[in-house]
């Protein structure tokens, strides 16, 4: 959160209009979250992502804006991270797990509720791609490790090294401790999750990480899994998360918000609501950080991130993030 706008909106430039979600956090563990000060106005079509992923969101609008459907803009949109070898937490590029592989997950969701994901997949460079062949070419839904790989280059995918030389050459300086202590926003990665709705008023999400850092081998977070790291219910909203994998999962969190939308709440209250139950299963927990984004029917949007170890609130009404630590950074 201190390096990075959390939310990220395609649509506000391009189409003319403004949203401004505030993103706050609690003070301690027990402190209900401190409201809104704002609400975001309702925007169609639009897209969003989880963090300052400009490029990518950038993309996703080319797509809306020349009529495209939601499906190919969360697509050709999180696609941008995957192959940005500067991002080491999402595609080509990423770190990798203990032993030096790097393995990737991903899913996709349509606005008929079909989805797709590949957990645990190696030397294929865009997993969210591999994602959607699951969901449109075969009778299943997840595919995972050795099998997702086989199918990807029955499916035409090359054989891709995900290894650059400055992730081993980190991942080679960690081995020297070899003391597994997630640091947020780097070895607790910034996982990119998109949402979109078009010109039609359908939504679409997608979602795609290389996951935790020095992680034990075949380990998958919440990610690829529908109904944690990702939903979409057409009739209601969409939700994606970023953070760390196992409390989401916990909580089956992005379905969770997308339910509380369908009870009444905005997007910006359920996405606070989740965020308030993983913490309140964890207070013993000091070192963890999780956030969702999410967007109702009508284009209304939500974020809420927090890391319990630190407070801080972002405002986004004037362009900038005030963090209470001491810096001050334009977003």
């Amino acid at each position: 959160m201190q390096r990075r706008k959390f939310l990220k909106n395609s649509g506000a430039l391009t189409a003319g209009m403004l949203t401004t979600p505030i993103i706050a956090a609690t003070d301690t563990y027990t402190n209900n979250p401190k409201p809104r000060t704002n609400v975001s106005k309702a925007t169609i079509p639009i897209a969003i992502c989880t963090w300052d992923f400009g490029n990518a969101t950038a993309k996703a609008w080319e797509v809306l804006s020349l009529g495209g459907s939601s499906l190919d803009a969360v697509h050709q949109g999180v696609m941008v991270e995957e192959n940005n070898l500067d991002n080491q937490t999402v595609g080509n590029g990423g770190r990798p797990d203990r032993d030096g592989n790097v393995t990737l997950d991903a899913c996709i969701m349509d606005k008929d509720a079909n989805c797709g994901a590949v957990l645990a997949i190696q030397n294929i460079a865009n997993p969210i791609s591999v994602a959607r062949k699951v969901m449109e070419e075969t009778p299943h839904v997840m595919l995972v490790g050795k099998g997702a790989e086989q199918f990807a280059y029955e499916q035409g995918f090359e054989k891709t090294n995900l290894l650059t030389e400055k992730s081993k050459k980190e991942w080679e300086e960690w081995k020297k401790t070899s003391q597994y202590k997630p640091i947020i926003n780097i070895e607790n990665h910034d996982t990119i999750g998109m949402l979109a709705i078009d010109k039609n008023g359908d939504i679409a999400g997608a979602c795609t990480t290389s996951g935790m850092a020095y992680k034990m081998a075949g380990r998958v977070g919440d990610s690829p899994i529908i109904g944690a790291g990702l939903f979409v219910d057409n009739e209601v909203g969409g939700a994606t998360a970023t953070g760390v994998g196992e409390e989401v999962v916990r909580t089956v969190g992005s379905f969770l918000i997308v339910e509380l939308m369908r009870q009444g709440k905005s997007p910006q209250e359920a996405c606070e609501e989740g965020v308030k139950r993983i913490i309140a299963k964890n207070k013993d927990k000091q070192d963890f950080q999780i956030g969702f984004i999410a967007i109702n029917k009508q284009g209304e949007t939500g974020a809420y991130c927090i890391h319990p170890g630190f407070t801080y609130r972002t405002y986004t009404d004037e362009g900038h993030v005030n963090n209470p630590s001491g810096s001050y950074l334009k977003s």
